[in-house]
């Protein structure tokens, strides 16, 4: 199932909205700013992951190695 991201503008409205989200028994989990910057690297790595390879070789040569 998909999952929405929201960033309240106070902590007034995250109390608001979770306090909603509750009321309508909908699970919801408040995030760190260190929890969302994990889950943007792991975004990050997972969308590299499918990138193509580049050799060494290739490397180098952009380097001026060889």
């Amino acid at each position: 199932m998909d999952s929405l991201l929201i960033t309240p503008a106070s902590a007034a409205d995250l109390k608001l909205v979770a306090a909603l989200l509750k009321k309508m028994n909908i699970a919801a989990k408040v995030l760190s700013d260190e929890e969302k910057e994990d889950l943007g690297l792991a975004m990050l790595i997972r969308e590299a992951a499918g990138a193509p390879s580049v050799s060494r070789a290739a490397v180098m040569r952009k380097l001026g190695q060889v």
